[in-house]
């Protein structure tokens, strides 16, 4: 490795004598030789213009010799030799003639100027004396060639040291660390390389003071650190120092951090009379290494979030996959008990035409009932807690729902107890149930009343909230957007948080044995998330309880619900088709509805009920259960009836209804169905009602639906321009209409102003995706049919409700089949 080189001890200790000057030849240093030969001392000399410090005629050779060098050097970049110079120097009172050879070399900035001269002198005093007496005496060959060795001697070593300086200007401004010479008790810059420029904001700093050329230091104390170092004439060393340098363009000033040494020149008396600066700039090793420490500092604290957050997750996980096996349960055994409660109810009923007038067999009867009621509400619950429940969802207003359950909570919860509402301006609109939502807010409602014990206060509130992506990632299921809250809020004993984890769970109950079920805030939890919305729930042990329910915003305008008036039970003549796997139940209906004075054929699977369609028997009525064995499924079953027979109705009944007429928890549109078990009354009543509705031509009927299937319009939403055109030319010779957009936001803005009724969506979209804007689609415009366009798989968990997935590369036939269109 080469071994370091103090620049400045070269410059001071060389025996040559060297001085420096400045473009205006100004002597901004000199070195102990050049002030030995001169006989001056650097204080009379620097700082000094060159021929201040050494007056001459102007006219004579020697001062316009000297005066060209010098000039050529700053504006030719031009090294020139001089072999002979003539000075007059005052020694002893004396005046003494001197003779120098000079040589001037450029030092060269980094704009390709010279900004110093440096000048190596050399004195031939001796050897011109020798000359002159050669040719005053008539000296010998011998002195001449004494003379020719002197001079060839002379010009060896200006040539070497000319190579010296070439080597010492090189290496001082290309020098990787930044160096500069300060001098005197000013501290006044006689020379700074490139970097040193560069780590001061490119400032031209030679010939001028420390706090003239940087005049922010001055307060930071490198000022009297400088005084220091002449004072005691010791180095100092400085590691990593922070120093705030006006580095920009703007005077701002910056944290620049420093290695570097300040050694200090000695004159000839040993005492300090510069500083040599010398250094590096390590600021983007010590920011470097500052943020690996945060870093580092951080890392511990975040691996224990992160280890915390997926312990959360992990948690919230297996409760979701404890309460949606719970769901298929509960689901399945409603099934089963729905249809036993129908045998039970139907032969209760028909019981009462054969009992007489006997009160006591009445009033057994009546026991009997209820008993069944009571069941039925119990598998109701359990529906609702398993998302398998039918809902009829409508766009409202909770707010006014709310306002018109007043007298109702009121009757419910007792005159002790203080009913507080708040209802938000501005409400936006839900599609929700209202049926439902009236029995969660009663469940709610009684709950507080039994956590009150009959008396305190409990305040319902209904506002608008946003739940956004980060609640969301915390909270299994929620989708970020917008929602409709309804908090209900008591001063309740409350329950304590070990428990809170448990409270959807169905049959869990923190009341005491025989006052509850358990079932009441499991049927509000199912519904919430049937409804596609989110429920949360806070309590603190005797400081009460809220609950809130968030139900998703639609856009769409409020409906009109009217109450339907159930009018007289009456019968008819018509003949209905009676389609029941379940032998029990199906005799019973039969005899329910031949009471009624019905003709009803009867058929124990879809195949079988179809061939009577097809045998040409007359039929007005289809009743059907939902779940059929078999290969022929109810719906289709009911396609094909209608097909069969044009103004045939369709009546459907079942105690859980899988997803064969419901889709996203929602009836399908148009379907008319009758719950298991309901009462002889309520099928008399929704006989008659279904049979009423099929006074419509359907002929009619038919040829407005085809024009309807033919005027669909298809929303495709696709970010790259050519699947765009091929996908819409597609769906277009399929005979659909096509609207197109390349991304989610402009969907909305379509969907806000155009008919849609199919979209279909590329699920990487920029910006909003393709599966965020489907549910979107989903909760606030539940008419409109879905399918996802992708090019990956899409899990189980990520599917929206109802919708249809389009596998790419897809053809024409494959859109057909996606979107029900016959090839």
């Amino acid at each position: 490795m080469t071994p370091p080189i103090d620049f400045q001890a070269l410059f001071e200790k060389s025996p040559n004598p060297y001085v420096l000057l400045d473009r205006e030849f100004t002597i901004v240093s000199a070195n102990a030789a050049y002030l030995g030969v001169t006989g001056r001392t650097a204080e009379s000399v620097i700082g000094r213009r060159m021929f201040e410090v050494f007056p001459s005629d102007p006219d004579s050779p020697s001062h316009q010799q000297v005066r060209s060098s010098l000039e050529r050097a700053v504006h030719e970049n031009a090294t020139d030799h001089l072999p002979l110079i003539r000075y007059d120097i005052e020694r002893g009172g004396k005046i003494e003639q001197l003779y120098w050879s000079a040589t001037h070399t450029p030092l060269v900035g980094s704009d390709g100027k010279c900004s110093y001269v440096l000048q190596h002198t050399t004195d031939v005093t001796e050897l011109q004396r020798l000359r002159e007496m050669a040719d005053s005496k008539g000296q010998t060959r011998a002195v001449e060639a004494v003379i020719v060795q002197r001079a060839e001697a002379v010009q060896a070593l200006n040539d070497r040291l000319g190579a010296e300086i070439q080597q010492l200007k090189l290496l001082f401004e290309q020098a990787p660390g930044f160096m500069a010479v300060l001098w005197g008790k000013d501290h006044v810059f006689t020379m700074a390389n490139a970097a040193y420029e560069q780590v001061v904001g490119g400032r031209n700093v030679v010939g001028k003071t420390v706090a003239d050329a940087l005049p922010e230091v001055v307060d930071q104390g490198l000022t009297k650190l400088l005084d220091t170092v002449l004072d005691t004439g010791e180095a100092y060393l400085g590691k990593h120092m922070q120093v705030q340098l006006a580095v920009g363009a703007d005077g701002a000033l910056a944290d620049r951090f420093l290695d570097f040494i300040y050694q200090p020149i000695l004159g000839d008396d040993g005492k300090p009379v510069g500083i040599f600066v010398q250094g590096h700039d390590v600021t983007e090793e010590v920011i470097s290494s500052q943020k690996l420490r945060e870093l580092n500092e951080n890392l511990e604290g975040r691996v224990a979030k992160a280890v915390e957050e997926r312990r959360q997750v992990e948690l919230a996980l297996q409760q979701a996959q404890k309460m949606e096996s719970l769901g298929k349960l509960t689901g399945g055994v409603a099934h089963d008990f729905n249809n036993l409660l129908q045998v039970i109810s139907g032969n209760i009923q028909l019981l009462h035409g054969d009992i007489g007038d006997s009160p006591r067999a009445k009033r057994r009867l009546e026991n009997a009932m209820a008993g069944v009621e009571r069941g039925a509400k119990l598998a109701g619950q359990l529906l609702a807690f398993g998302r398998r429940q039918p809902l009829e969802p409508k766009v409202l207003n909770v707010g006014r729902l709310v306002t018109g359950m007043g007298d109702m909570l009121r009757r419910v919860l007792g005159e002790e107890i203080e009913v507080e509402t708040m209802i938000s301006g501005g409400l936006w609109n839900t599609l929700v149930d209202p049926n439902q939502i009236e029995n969660a807010l009663l469940n709610l409602a009684i709950n507080a009343r039994d956590a009150m014990n009959g008396s305190g206060k409990l305040t319902i509130e209904v506002g608008n909230a946003f739940l956004d992506a980060d609640y969301a990632m915390q909270h299994e299921e929620v989708a970020p957007g917008q929602y409709v809250m309804l908090a209900v809020t008591d001063t309740g004993i409350g329950i304590d948080d070990s428990l809170l984890h448990r409270v959807f769970e169905p049959f869990f109950t923190t009341k005491t044995e025989g006052q509850g079920s358990g079932l009441g805030l499991s049927m509000v939890y199912g519904f919430i998330k049937q409804s596609g919305g989110h429920i949360k729930i806070y309590s603190e042990p005797n400081e009460g309880t809220t609950v809130k329910l968030y139900l998703p915003r639609t856009h769409e305008a409020e409906d009109v619900i009217r109450s339907t008036d159930p009018g007289p039970v009456q019968g008819g003549s018509e003949t209905i088709l009676v389609v029941e796997d379940d032998e029990a139940v199906r005799t019973t209906v039969v005899e329910m509805l031949s009471d009624l004075g019905y003709r009803v054929l009867k058929a124990s699977d879809a195949m079988s009920a179809l061939a009577i369609v097809e045998s040409g028997v007359p039929i007005d009525l289809l009743f059907t259960d939902v779940v059929m064995p078999g290969p022929l499924k109810s719906p289709e079953l009911a396609r094909k009836a209608r097909r069969a027979i044009s103004d045939l109705v369709v009546l459907f009944t079942s105690g859980y209804t899988e997803n064969a007429i419901v889709h996203g928890g929602r009836l399908d549109a148009g379907v008319e169905l009758l719950s298991k078990p309901y009462t002889r009354n309520a099928l008399a009543r929704r006989v008659r009602q279904v049979l009423a509705s099929r006074g419509a031509d359907r002929t009619g009927q038919e040829e407005a639906q085809g024009a309807s299937e033919a005027e669909q319009t298809v929303l495709l939403v696709e970010d790259d321009p050519l699947i765009r055109i091929t996908t819409a030319e597609m769906v277009r010779e399929l005979g659909l209409s096509v609207l197109e957009c390349a991304n989610a936001e402009t969907a909305q803005e379509l969907l806000a102003s155009q008919k849609v009724d199919i979209l279909v969506t590329d699920i990487g979209l920029a910006g909003m995706s393709g599966h965020e804007l489907a549910w979107s689609v989903h909760r606030n415009h539940p008419r409109i049919r879905i399918v996802l366009a992708t090019g990956h798989s899409v899990s189980a968990a990520d599917m929206v409700p109802g919708a249809k997935v389009l596998s790419k590369p897809f053809d024409e036939r494959r859109i057909a089949e996606v979107l029900g269109i016959p090839t």
